[in-house]
């Protein structure tokens, strides 16, 4: 453990990294730097670290992939000394381990808490950054990381008369820190992806009533959580290596688990049945991978929703409330599917009610209801589980500015454009965490993070053994690697839905896919490759200018 920190170089007061965000990724890129030598400070808008799991305070809140997984990787120590208590870990324990790592590495010192950064703009001439934080001052750095996260830039939606409603309005990825207490009050809860399925249980069993608008029903599995005995952990960290070398270079999600010989279609119903009841029974998201080929044929796809849904009508007992909750609009698993803790069942509640807001949308909120179809449902509080802008929201918030002052927000303006979901042409010395372009948010996060921390660090080590100023995507293979993940994506039936990864639930978003679905193993080896070939794609300060040269 390192109790060093660091500081600016003295005689130009600049950094070498700054870092942007406090979450999983930011602190692991820390780490690494400082371990490497360089200077770092990470600069956090939030009061702590965390990142996602900060933010998302709500009631239920807990990671759908299994802790034993959820957790570094970089240090065997770690992840041996920890004992997480839960198959799915809860919030407040996922943020105790980040509170955890953040004082065995002594990372806190350099981490500035409650400090946005605003801007960052690049100096041509100096092949640096100047990034402008926001209690006015610029700071300078060689090299600005953004470890801004997919899912930390909140949506917050343009219903009418919201700001008229007088009682207290919830965001799911801004909770209070204080205990929100629901007892004996009318809730009403917007929204139904993850956030929704999570809380709407737990809120149910406080609330006088709960009503639940809900736009899109999604398919959920269910958690089947249950605390972690000493064998169960004893014999997950005897096997971390198969497991961590499995989910790095194997699966195509970054999670270890049994991996399908065959497609749906190739078994008798009653043996699919069979299959699909052994994994529903499991719970988790390994529900998708009983099969190898529910992401690519539709029929395939259906068999298995078509099991969810009678298990779905199976749990509700009003028919109306079972058919309404039922996934229709896209095939299962191309918007992230949920895990949930009883979620269907609490619609068998006499105090919950589902209210269809697709067929007849929100008319407007009032000062104490939700007007829909001309009648009024009474609320005395509102939860907006209406997800985030993901994967581009939080870097679109930063006002950062590439070469000749192109703005990077100008660029994206039609969609993301990055090579590797790394870095983008045109801004230099700008690193991505996670990016879009990157497996992202169809992996297990911090396999993905790790990957890329990782990736970062040994390109700087080279840059500063081969003394180069800058490097930046080359424009050709930003191109080319756009139309790879989306040439990819088309081959899926991902793109049948309207979902966050396609930016469908922000007004006036490009409809991209973002992420890239070709696999976190084969993405780890294609970013291994293009190192290997001296960072094949990039360009350097030099290479710049001698293209500048030729073009006149």
């Amino acid at each position: 453990m390192s109790s060093a920190q660091s500081s600016p170089d003295p005689t130009t007061g600049a950094y070498d990294v700054v870092i942007v965000g406090a979450g999983f990724a930011g602190m692991y890129m820390l780490h690494r730097l400082r371990g490497l030598g360089f200077s770092a400070r990470v600069y956090e808008q939030g009061g702590g670290v965390g990142g996602t799991w900060y933010w998302n305070r709500y009631p239920g809140a807990r990671c759908d992939v299994e802790s034993m997984q959820y957790s570094y990787s970089f240090s065997d120590e770690l992840q041996r000394e920890w004992d997480w208590s839960e198959r799915y870990a809860p919030q407040p324990e996922i943020l105790k381990y980040a509170n955890h790592v953040a004082d065995r590495f002594d990372l806190r010192g350099d981490i500035r808490f409650n400090t946005r950064v605003e801007r960052a703009a690049f100096d041509e001439r100096a092949n640096s950054w100047s990034v402008t934080i926001s209690d006015g001052r610029t700071v300078e750095a060689r090299f600005i990381v953004l470890a801004t996260g997919c899912l930390s830039n909140a949506r917050k939606p343009d219903i009418k008369g919201l700001e008229s409603f007088k009682g207290p309005v919830y965001h799911t990825g801004s909770w209070p820190h204080e205990p929100v207490d629901f007892t004996g009050l009318r809730v009403g809860l917007i929204g139904t992806g993850s956030s929704g399925i999570q809380s709407a249980p737990i809120i149910a069993e406080q609330a006088k009533h709960l009503t639940v608008f809900q736009r899109t029903a999604n398919f959920s599995i269910p958690a089947r959580n249950g605390a972690l005995t000493d064998e169960e952990r004893d014999a997950f960290r005897k096997n971390y290596p198969e497991i961590r070398r499995f989910a790095r270079e194997v699966a195509r999600n970054g999670i270890y688990a049994e991996q399908p010989d065959r497609g749906a279609l190739d078994d008798s119903e009653d043996a699919r049945r069979a299959k699909f009841k052994a994994r529903w029974d499991r719970g988790g998201l390994t529900f998708m991978y009983v099969y190898n080929n529910l992401g690519l044929d539709l029929a395939a796809n259906d068999s298995a929703a078509n099991y969810v849904r009678g298990k779905i009508t199976e749990i509700v007992k009003d028919s109306t409330t079972a058919k309404l909750l039922q996934p229709n609009s896209h095939p299962i698993g191309t918007k992230r599917i949920c895990i949930d803790t009883d979620y269907f069942a609490t619609f068998n509640r006499p105090n919950v009610s589902l209210v269809d807001i697709k067929t007849n949308p929100i008319q407007e909120i009032t000062a104490n209801a939700v007007r829909v179809a001309g009648a009024d449902h009474e609320v005395d509080a509102l939860v907006m589980a209406t997800g985030f802008d993901a994967m581009t929201g939080s870097v679109a918030k930063i006002d950062i500015s590439g070469r000749g002052g192109e703005m990077l927000n100008q660029k994206w303006a039609e969609g993301p454009k990055t090579y590797l979901g790394l870095m983008t042409a045109g801004f230099p010395n700008l690193f991505i965490i996670t990016g879009p372009g990157s497996p992202s948010v169809l992996s297990n996060m911090i396999v993905s993070i790790e990957q890329h921390v990782d990736w970062i660090a040994d390109c700087l080590v080279h840059m500063r053994k081969q003394g180069l100023a800058t490097m930046e995507a080359g424009r050709e293979a930003e191109e080319k690697w756009v139309a790879h993940v989306n040439e990819v994506a088309h081959g899926t039936l991902y793109p049948q839905a309207n979902s966050w990864y396609m930016g469908a639930n922000i007004p006036g978003k490009p409809r991209i896919f973002m992420p890239y679905i070709g696999g976190v193993g084969v993405y780890r080896r294609i970013c291994d490759e293009v190192a290997a070939k001296g960072y094949e794609g990039f360009v350097t300060e030099a290479e710049v200018q001698s293209r500048r040269a030729v073009t006149g």
